[in-house]
């Protein structure tokens, strides 16, 4: 079952600044002007049907505005599911006005646990205090990239979190030209974490989908915070599958899916959401076992 997606990148700065991050520093900063937000919210209330906006960065929650208008405007002027990737360093008092703000629209909150920046304990207990604020029908997964030689870190996390009954959502880690390259040390590591063969809800392993039917495009597109649209996100990489600009009215959406050709799928939301052949035909509602970006 195919469910309207998009990902939008509310803002590119991030207050983290992890190593292994694979955007540049040089597109880890800016934000949407005033004029622009509410030309964001004028599009978004303008689609037809109900979609799923999950909010990216960057991280969302150091833009000001994202709590001060987007999410509110969202909520106010249309009736779009709301979902959000953050690393969770937001107050919690922030994060309890967020849970309140979204209660009964909120579908996934994604949240990202960067051990250079926090520890697993910690972030285990602003995931819990969030997660017992949200709607029963909302889901919080915490996912991590399994950074090759710190494998027993994660190890170590995923059973802190799991020991808290959260969700631990393991991501193998890209590079700009695909997939890193782990030792084989590394190789037995991630085994236990990432599975034999897990399933796009399981892991985050950046599989090929080359020659299945996509309808990222159609039913599911990338937006930046400047505006553009793009089919997805490999499409962008290779300057592909743009579909114009939603803050200059050129946007237009693929009128039909087409076969993929590409040997990378960097995120699971496309394949969660139904929008590849064969390949997430199981999901009903909101079921997601996991989650990444």
């Amino acid at each position: 079952m195919r469910r309207p997606t998009i990902e939008w990148q509310v803002c590119g700065h991030c207050n983290y600044d992890c190593t292994y991050c694979i955007q540049s520093k040089a597109s880890r900063q800016g934000h949407p002007s005033d004029d622009e937000v509410t030309k964001f919210l004028a599009f978004f209330s303008s689609l037809p049907n109900r979609w799923e906006i999950k909010m990216t960065g960057g991280e969302p929650f150091s833009f000001k505005a994202f709590m001060g208008r987007i999410i509110p405007g969202l909520v106010a002027t249309t009736s779009h599911k709301i979902s959000v990737l953050t690393n969770l360093s937001a107050p919690n008092a922030v994060l309890d006005r967020f849970a309140e703000t979204t209660y009964g629209r909120l579908g996934v909150v994604s949240a990202s646990l960067h051990l250079e920046f926090a520890s697993a304990e910690e972030f285990a207990d602003k995931a819990c205090r969030l997660r017992e604020r949200m709607a029963a029908d909302a889901t919080l997964v915490c996912n991590s990239v399994m950074v090759p030689g710190q494998l027993e870190a994660a190890a170590r996390a995923q059973a802190v979190l799991s020991a808290r009954g959260l969700k631990f959502f393991p991501q193998l880690m890209k590079t700009k030209s695909g997939v890193f390259d782990y030792t084989e040390g590394d190789r037995k590591r991630l085994l236990p974490l990432v599975g034999e063969a897990p399933s796009p809800r399981q892991a985050n392993v950046s599989p090929s989908y080359r020659g299945r039917l996509c309808y990222t495009g159609v039913d599911y597109f990338v937006l930046t915070q400047r505006g553009e649209a793009w089919s997805c996100r490999t499409a962008r990489r290779f300057n592909e599958g743009y579909l114009g600009n939603v803050l200059e009215g050129s946007f237009a959406r693929r009128q039909a899916p087409a076969r993929c050709n590409y040997d990378i799928c960097p995120c699971t939301v496309p394949a969660n959401r139904g929008m590849i052949q064969g390949v997430g035909d199981d999901l009903v509602g909101n079921d997601l076992l996991g989650e990444g970006p």
